[in-house]
């Protein structure tokens, strides 16, 4: 996949994908990390790929300022925990902890970033491994696995081998939105499809879900505005 820059106030990266499968030219700007891309046909020519960028600035350059900033892991700073704002400060101890309002991270040792990073992962798991138990006994079904990955395109899965994933980042979100994916990937060891059976599912292990999907659907894509970089 080659790129495109587009200069201007400040350069816009555009990545080109090739696709036999596409009959016209199409742009993407992703809610996630802002990437965007340009699929075309295989055989557009170069010049009309960057025409159709340009036509488009304006419309590329108001999607981009729309995208929550980025925000780094530094001391001032907050960051929410399973939805609550929490200030970041620097702990004596070696290890990270969490606590009215402060979460506590050692500064004065290596990588900061990478040991708050591991210190969400881990309080992710706990909770999506409690939840996700309670779900299947609810269920009446058993799951293979539990895995966590920092995913862009969903929130979590679930495979025809009863292997479950999720985003660690949901600990950054409310409890209740960690919650509502957990019952909906559960729910996905009996109905494979996103049927009205499935959906049935989904309410008769959780509950009334329509808010926290609702939160998704609005707010997901600010979780993954934090970046984790020493």
């Amino acid at each position: 996949m080659r790129a495109i820059i587009l200069s201007g106030r400040s350069d816009i990266v555009i990545q080109v994908k090739r696709s036999a499968r596409s009959k016209r030219l199409s742009l993407r700007v992703s809610s996630l990390d802002g990437r965007i891309t340009l699929t075309a046909p295989p055989k557009v020519p170069e010049r009309q790929l960057q025409a159709f960028i340009a036509e488009r600035e304006s419309w590329l350059r108001q999607n981009l300022d729309k995208l929550p900033a980025p925000s780094a892991i530094a001391l001032g700073n907050s960051l929410p925990i399973l939805g609550v704002e929490h200030q970041i400060a620097s702990g004596a101890s070696h290890r990270v902890s969490h606590g009215g309002g402060v979460v506590q991270v050692p500064f004065d040792k290596p990588k900061p970033a990478a040991r708050l990073q591991g210190y969400l992962k881990a309080l992710a798991r706990d909770h999506l491994v409690e939840e996700s138990d309670k779900f299947a006994a609810r269920l009446g079904m058993e799951y293979a696995r539990l895995s966590l990955r920092d995913t862009r395109s969903r929130w979590g899965s679930c495979t025809q081998d009863k292997a479950l994933m999720y985003s660690w980042r949901l600990v950054l979100a409310p409890f209740d939105v960690l919650s509502y994916v957990a019952a909906h990937e559960v729910a996905h060891l009996k109905f494979m499809d996103h049927s009205a059976q499935f959906w049935d599912q989904v309410g008769d292990l959780y509950g009334e879900y329509e808010a926290p999907r609702a939160w998704l659907k609005a707010q997901g894509a600010s979780l993954h505005r934090f970046q984790f970089v020493d």
